[in-house]
């Protein structure tokens, strides 16, 4: 597994779900899709995986999951960016290069409305639960390593100071009132 496959298996995810944005319905179904494949596989998509959710490991994405889940504890962080995962390579992308891009969003903008928080705790599964299902036993304790880059200092603030958030994510704090 390398990751144009692992994005190309999110999108197949992706496609087969009736409500795209729901994240437990595509790593529910992406742990269909790769329990398919050779077990060797199921067990390179765990390194694929976490190497996409440590690209993700940003401040400024923690800052924006801060927002718009009302707090984001580390556990918190790891499931929003599952679910960021879940979204597929194209807006995961995008929101990486620019989190403000959120508020574009319209699960986002439905969810300032609603109090809506984003977590997917199954994304960060799906191998493990592919495997499983797959073979009938769980992953290989070496099946990966996660290696997280040091967060931004820059971003090192309290992220209830809303004077510090505002013109750093300016969309994102309109949409939620900051």
């Amino acid at each position: 597994m390398d990751p144009n496959n692992f994005w190309k298996l999110i999108a197949d995810a992706r496609a087969s779900v009736a409500d795209p944005s729901d994240g437990d319905a595509v790593a529910a179904a992406a742990t269909t899709l790769l329990a398919e494949r050779p077990p060797a596989e199921i067990v390179a998509t765990q390194q694929v995986l976490w190497e996409v959710l440590t690209v993700s490991y940003q401040n400024p994405l923690w800052a924006a999951a801060y927002v718009i889940n009302g707090g984001c504890s580390d556990d918190g962080f790891d499931y929003f960016r599952g679910w960021l995962v879940t979204q597929g390579e194209e807006i995961y992308t995008a929101v990486l290069a620019d989190p403000d891009s959120l508020a574009a969003l319209p699960a986002v903008v439905a969810a300032a409305e609603s109090g809506e928080e984003f977590e997917c705790q199954e994304a960060l599964s799906i191998a493990w639960n592919a495997h499983l299902k797959a073979t009938g036993m769980q992953l290989p304790q070496d099946a990966f390593r996660i290696s997280y880059p040091d967060l931004d200092p820059e971003w090192d603030f309290d992220f209830d100071d809303s004077a510090e958030m505002a013109p750093r994510l300016p969309r994102l704090a309109a949409l939620y009132d900051l």
